[in-house]
């Protein structure tokens, strides 16, 4: 009934196995990808013919994380797995940069790739099964994908590399690194680090490289034996239309192109597509898609010309020239912290505001429940490139946002020395290449503002490549158009002495590590620019809080008394926050936090929890109220919620017959402490009046 292929390879003492033919036999391409005991199904379909008047490729990745994978029912009230999840949405961005380059440029037939967690052990990473899982079955799929891929995670522990780290391993590695790529050149790089040098880095990819080659062999060996046939694509030749279009308006492009304004040059290019259209309307034998892209064509080659061979780029400066930058901090009155930093025509707003730990964010996973206290959030209006569009959060802004944390997250101290939570909101107010970098610069001024002791000032630059042949430029700081018309995106962020986060994506089939070396080199001399630049703003994070931060204290309680402070349902530490105005924090561990933006209500709720949970002292006077009469006595409340017995013989110095002769229920009475009697507090205030 099946015809099952099947290849197996070592790497690293692991068996991963490539299996197909048995599951999901309708896609165009399915493969099982099994490490330990983590299994990943992924599937590749392709439209078999192209939407009228589509003019792109439409690729979507899809990775799914299913919470049977790990033996576990989502929590919530919905059981089913919803909408993706931040994770979800980054592994499928990890999983398309390096397969989307890899497609012909004519092709615009629909391409779905479903990659999906099946099951999960905790040892072996689901995210780089999956990008092998999805290179195999495009490879086997005859889709005209010019792969396939491999990928490697790569650490760094004791001067020596790890590769393919479990996440417990990962906790002491200094890096965090996946590449991917194909035999002979590296498509993609994603890292964390704690300021490694640009050596290390640099071999860190070639040591994932190097490791993953042989898994590409395996996806080579498994597409031979059961690979369908290759799709014919048609290959249409437009150089005439080309001609045309260079024939009338080449000049003007080139003269729009010197336009160092990003608003004027955007409205002299919008002139010339609509006359580009106008021009071909009428002739049945070439498409509006057509024309538009030998006009897009001729833009790249007059910009890609420019550069590589005049060493002039759009806006005149040099290659590795930054463009003009400007920092300000403290701009908004009631934020904790706030920066605004503008290079060019990219400028982020970045708000800094400084929370307690149930502001964590709560993240379930296959892992489990994980609380992070280290929020970065990432947004893109459409004003922000002079347009209207949708407004909303989507994978761009997530990847965004995760790549500025990258890059601040090994800056800032540990939560023990620091137990704030801490949320940064990246609004980009404009754009011009690069906000991901802008909002990294923009993050570090505004935690220093807001006095959070980072340990030391990240900054971050965007790095562009333009590549004919064996002739290359590397670029400084890129500009939205270079970046669109350029064979790379090279994104590295870091302090003065080492990165702390990278990102690569290659448009091309790969580069050489020669050009990678350059473009390191070339990179942080552009930081170190942009951290003198910054530091104009403010060098070190400031001493002093913003009055309008919450304070914190920290208590420490026995645990025995924590239920005390808690009360029955959280009435008590509810009632405490209504009474003093402050935020109470309590851990399993017994710590007790307090923050409250006025030295009055954070003292008055302490006042309070140390009541609730001091221990009545024999001999020791207190105010107390009376809170029940019994005819043995009266039952006062003291200490918090401490409850004692005056014994109708303590009421008074001479004898007593009624007790209500001497105390009603609600009056304030003092009280001495005699002793204990099998726990309960023995009271007196014959005593304490004497």
């Amino acid at each position: 009934m099946f015809k099952i292929h099947k290849e197996e390879i070592e790497i690293n003492g692991k068996k991963i196995s490539l299996e197909t033919g048995k599951v999901a036999r309708q896609a165009d391409g399915a493969v099982i990808a099994t490490c330990g005991e983590t299994v990943v199904i992924a599937t590749a379909v392709g439209a078999k013919k192209v939407n009228e008047g589509q003019d792109y490729f439409p690729l979507s990745v899809n990775y799914q994380e299913k919470f049977y994978a790990a033996g576990k029912i989502p929590g919530g009230y919905f059981k089913r797995e919803a909408r993706p999840t931040e994770s979800e949405t980054l592994i499928s961005r990890l999983i398309d940069r390096p397969i989307r380059p890899l497609f012909p440029s004519g092709f615009m037939n629909e391409v779905q790739v479903l990659p999906t967690v099946l099951s999960y052990d905790g040892e072996n990473h689901p995210d780089i099964l999956s990008i092998i899982a999805s290179s195999a079955a495009l490879a086997i799929s005859g889709l005209p994908f010019q792969g396939p891929i491999g990928a490697s995670r790569v650490g760094f522990k004791d001067d020596k590399f790890l590769l393919n780290p479990s996440p417990e391993e990962l906790k002491e590695s200094k890096l965090d690194l996946v590449v991917a790529g194909t035999k002979d050149a590296v498509l993609m790089v994603e890292s964390e680090t704690s300021g490694l040098s640009e050596k290390i880095m640099l071999d860190a990819v070639k040591f994932g490289h190097s490791n993953f080659v042989p898994i590409i062999k395996a996806i080579e060996n498994l597409s031979k034996k059961a690979g369908k046939p290759k799709w014919e694509i048609e290959e249409l030749d437009h150089s005439n239309i080309k001609k045309q279009i260079a024939k009338s308006f080449e000049e003007s492009l080139r003269k729009a192109f010197k336009e160092v304004d990003k608003k004027k040059r955007s409205t002299s290019i919008s002139e010339i597509d609509a006359k580009c259209k106008e021009m071909f309307a009428e002739d049945d034998n070439v498409t509006e898609n057509q024309a538009m892209a030998q006009l897009k064509s001729l833009e790249k080659d007059i910009v890609r010309t420019a550069i590589l061979k005049d060493k002039k780029r759009i806006d005149g400066r040099g290659l590795a020239d930054v463009r003009k930058i400007q920092c300000e901090v403290g701009l908004l009155p009631r934020a904790h912290g706030s920066a605004l930093f503008t290079r060019g025509e990219t400028q982020a707003l970045v708000v800094t505001t400084l929370g307690m730990s149930d502001d964590e964010q709560r993240l379930e996973s296959l892992d489990g429940m994980q609380r992070s206290n280290f929020m970065l959030h990432y947004n893109f209006p459409p004003f922000s490139v002079g347009e209207c569009g949708r407004i909303g959060t989507g994978r761009r802004e997530i990847g965004h946002g995760k790549l500025a944390w990258r890059a601040i997250n090994s800056s800032l101290p540990k939560k023990e020395n620091f137990p704030y939570t801490l949320r940064v909101v990246s609004e980009i107010t404009e754009s011009n290449g690069s906000s991901s970098m802008a909002t990294v610069c923009g993050t570090s001024l505004s935690l220093m503002d807001a006095g959070v002791p980072i340990k030391e000032p990240v900054a971050g630059i965007a790095m562009g490549l333009i590549k004919e042949g064996d002739n290359f430029s590397v670029l400084s700081d890129i500009l939205g158009d270079e970046d669109h018309l350029g064979d790379m995106d090279f994104k590295v962020a870091g302090t003065k002495d080492g990165i702390t986060s990278l990102q690569m994506d290659i448009k091309i089939t790969g580069i050489t590590f020669e050009i990678m070396e350059k473009a390191l080199n070339q990179a942080k001399e552009g930081r170190e620019h942009i951290l003198g630049e910054m530091n104009k703003a403010i060098k070190s994070s400031r001493k002093e809080f913003s009055k309008h931060t919450p304070k914190m204290e920290t208590l420490k309680v026995d645990k025995k008394d924590i239920a005390t402070v808690i009360g029955k349902g959280g009435a008590t530490i509810r009632e405490i926050v209504e009474t003093s105005g402050a935020k109470v924090d309590v851990k399993d561990t017994g710590e007790v936090t307090v923050a409250a933006p006025d030295e009055k209500s954070r003292s008055k709720a302490i006042e309070i929890i140390k009541s609730l949970i001091a221990k009545p002292e024999v001999g020791k006077i207190y105010k107390g109220k009376v809170v029940k009469i019994m005819e043995f006595g009266a039952f006062v409340n003291f200490l918090g919620k401490q409850d004692g017995l005056v014994h109708i013989s303590e009421l008074a110095g001479k004898r007593v017959a009624k007790v209500t002769d001497v105390v009603k229920e609600g009056d304030e009475v003092s009280v001495k402490v005699l002793g204990f009697d099998r726990g309960k507090v023995k009271l007196s205030i014959k005593q304490a009046v004497a």
